[in-house]
C-alpha cells in the first residue's frame, strides 16, 4: 500500500499514469480469481482502496483545493486495563431444554397423565 502522501507529491500526470498502472493490476487480478489463479486475495481491496485514494487527489488537485494535511505525532500507549464483569442476575426460570423427538414426547405426554389420574 502506498502513503497518501507519496501520492500528493506527484503531478496530475503521475497520478493518471500510476491510475492506469493500477487499473490493469485490478483487471489481471480480477481473470485471476475468475480462472481461481489467485492467491493474494488481500491484494485486490488494497488495489481498490489505492485506486480510490488516487482518484481523490487527483480530483482535489484539479480543484484546487489540497488540504494540508500534517502527520499526527504517535500518542503514548495506554495500559489495558482489565474491567470488572458485572455479575447478571439469576433468573427464578428453568434454563431451556433441548428440543425432544416425538418418541419422547408421547412417552413425556403417558406419564403426565398418569400422574394427573393419581
Amino acid at each position: 500500500m502506498t502513503k497518501v502522501g507519496e501520492f500528493r507529491d506527484r503531478s496530475e500526470d503521475q497520478l493518471t499514469d500510476e491510475l492506469t498502472k493500477l487499473k490493469k493490476e485490478q483487471f489481471n487480478l480480477r481473470f485471476q480469481r475468475a480462472t481461481g489463479q489467485l492467491e493474494n486475495t488481500s491484494r485486490v481491496r488494497v488495489i481498490r482502496r489505492d485506486v480510490a485514494r488516487l482518484k481523490t487527489i487527483a480530483a482535489q488537485k484539479r480543484a484546487g483545493s489540497m488540504p494540508e494535511i500534517e502527520p499526527k505525532p504517535k500518542a503514548a500507549a495506554k495500559p489495558k486495563v482489565a474491567k470488572a464483569k458485572a455479575e447478571k442476575p439469576k433468573s427464578d426460570k428453568p434454563k431451556s431444554k433441548k428440543p425432544q423427538s416425538a418418541k419422547s414426547l408421547k412417552a413425556g405426554a403417558k406419564k403426565t397423565a398418569a400422574k394427573k389420574s393419581k
